[in-house]
């Protein structure tokens, strides 16, 4: 019998975000697929809830410091806390300690919880030490990168590390890539005008690439971009990188139809 210890699995949380629950299930498939490959053990609480993150934008601090609390009892029993999306994450982490500056013992769990808590492409390549997945994808992409994730979590590299590492696929990088797409919650409710023109503008930055596939990390950008292109009768698909990462994005893309019979 071997005396090589045994490390034991990293117990992670996987916060699955209001966005992905409601319109894309499969980035959450996709994102538990890529950690147990990484080694973790991944729960999905079922007491988790939304992170507060629209009301805090919208001024509403008591309605995000209650759903802060729920999030903070869901999964401060974890030892890491992992989510698909770069603004959610970015408000667990920067922002709930803030919450609790005149409470002691919350702003000590909220601190505690935004250390561990980590976006998962970052998480899978900083933390985890994946290099490299097993996946294949035909097709040309390019990426955006989020305001959230790029600026608030440092997500950069990463994604273009992992996909690199994807059969088949090949990597065409957009002009301002690093410009926002024009979404930003509700700022594309209160300006429209401009929130399309931004869209618009990042769009035709892809189109010149000549890339088929969009990707980034954050699906309210991927929304807000395919229902653009959808608009526009573009065949470009557009999917979440965490999909084609996990060999998941054989289905149709966002904004499409499902094909019959799936």
């Amino acid at each position: 019998m071997s005396d090589t210890p045994v490390t034991p699995r990293p117990r992670v949380g996987l916060f699955a975000t209001c966005l992905m629950n409601a319109m894309r299930p499969s980035i959450g498939f996709a994102s538990a697929k890529l950690l147990e490959d990484a080694g973790c053990h991944v729960s999905v609480p079922a007491a988790q809830t939304c992170c507060g993150q629209p009301g805090l934008n919208s001024g509403d601090e008591d309605g995000a410091r209650a759903l802060a609390k729920q999030v903070i009892e869901a999964f401060e029993d974890f030892d890491y806390v992992v989510g698909p999306s770069g603004s959610c994450m970015a408000t667990i982490r920067h922002d709930y300690p803030g919450l609790f500056a005149d409470m002691a013992d919350w702003r000590n769990r909220a601190e505690a919880l935004a250390a561990k808590s980590h976006e998962l492409l970052s998480f899978l390549t900083d933390v985890m030490g994946v290099t490299e997945v097993d996946a294949e994808y035909q097709g040309t992409i390019t990426y955006h990168d989020s305001c959230s994730g790029l600026r608030s979590m440092g997500v950069k590299g990463q994604p273009r590390q992992l996909l690199g590492s994807v059969k088949g696929l090949t990597i065409k990088e957009m002009e301002d890539t690093e410009v926002c797409c024009g979404f930003g919650g509700t700022f594309c409710v209160k300006y429209p005008e401009i929130s399309e023109k931004m869209a618009d503008d990042k769009l035709a930055n892809a189109a010149a690439t000549g890339a088929d596939t969009l990707l980034g990390g954050d699906l309210g950008c991927l929304l807000h971009l395919a229902g653009r292109l959808r608009r526009k009768g573009s065949p470009v698909r557009v999917y979440h990188t965490a999909e084609v990462l996990a060999g998941l994005a054989d289905g149709p893309s966002l904004g499409e139809a499902p094909k019959e019979g799936r």
